[in-house]
């Protein structure tokens, strides 16, 4: 049973239009929603994991996607949330382009197999819908963002 990114994602976890256009920012701004959200309780801890993780080499994966992750103590369930940045953000990414979008993963480090689960059902997704990051850019609101998701899962199981 392939993990469904329609299914983690939810309606609440979702920045459609980022404040800011560097990396840092970006991290930060994701992290702050997070704890506002109530779904973090070590902000500066996980800011600084995502941060190292950024280091030992960019998740920006190209096509203007970009997927920060990294495992931290205390998370019970796996957090997924996607953010949005229409003007771009500099993640220094394979291709040299900006990053768009964002899906930022956080999970436990005692359930590493999720956490790939997850990263691998993003990347799929990704790779093998061509023009799922044009069709979230243009969604106008959350509702269609989960509806685009869904529909492009949709198409690969079919």
């Amino acid at each position: 049973m392939t993990l469904k990114l329609h299914n983690l994602l939810m309606h609440d976890m979702i920045i459609t239009e980022l404040e800011y256009q560097d990396r840092e920012s970006v991290l930060k701004e994701m992290v702050n929603f997070l704890k506002k959200k109530d779904r973090i309780s070590k902000e500066k801890e996980l800011y600084e994991k995502l941060l190292q993780r950024e280091e030992l080499g960019s998740t920006a994966i190209g096509e203007g996607v970009a997927i920060p992750h990294c495992k931290i103590k205390g998370v019970k369930d796996s957090i997924v949330m996607l953010a949005i940045s229409k003007e771009g953000v500099n993640f220094q990414s394979t291709d040299g382009k900006p990053s768009h979008v964002f899906f930022l993963v956080v999970s436990s480090p005692d359930n590493p197999s999720v956490n790939l689960q997850i990263l691998a059902a993003i990347a799929h997704l990704i790779r093998k819908s061509s023009s799922l990051m044009k069709k979230i850019l243009k969604a106008k609101n959350v509702s269609a963002i989960l509806d685009v998701i869904h529909e492009e899962e949709k198409k690969l199981d079919g």
